[in-house]
C-alpha cells in the first residue's frame, strides 16, 4: 500500500510538468481492472515469506504481467494515473469500485474454502 501511495504522489507531482504529447488515457473500467490486479499482486508479494528485496523483484515481475494481461504499456498507465489524479471525484469513484471488486474477490475466496 505504501508503494502504491508513493507512486500516486510521484505521479501527482509529475503531472504538473507533463507535456501535452499524448492524450491517450485508459478508461475508468480498465484503470479499475488494472488497479485491482495491482492491489492483489502487491498483497501477494508482501505476504510471501521472502526477503523484502525479493518481494520487490517479484512485485515488478507481477506488475509487468498485469500490463501484458491488459495490453497496456507502463507509460500509458502512468499518464492515465496522472490524469485521473487531477480529478478527485474520478479517483474517488475509481477507488470505490476497486474496493468493491476486492471485497467480491475476498468473498469468493472465502466461499471456496
Amino acid at each position: 500500500m505504501n508503494r502504491l501511495l508513493f507512486i500516486f504522489i510521484l505521479l501527482l507531482l509529475n503531472s504538473c510538468n507533463r507535456s501535452s504529447a499524448s492524450k491517450e488515457f485508459l478508461s475508468e473500467d480498465l484503470m479499475v481492472a488494472i488497479l485491482v490486479d495491482v492491489q492483489v499482486a502487491e498483497g501477494k508479494a508482501s505476504t510471501l515469506p521472502i526477503s523484502y528485496d525479493s518481494s520487490k523483484v517479484l512485485y515488478h515481475l507481477l506488475e509487468k504481467d498485469i500490463f501484458l494481461k491488459h495490453g497496456v504499456s507502463d507509460s500509458v498507465f502512468t499518464m492515465s494515473m496522472a490524469y485521473y489524479l487531477e480529478d478527485a471525484e474520478k479517483m474517488d469513484r475509481i477507488y470505490a469500485r476497486i474496493i468493491d471488486s476486492l471485497v467480491v474477490l475476498e468473498n469468493n475466496l472465502m466461499t471456496k474454502e
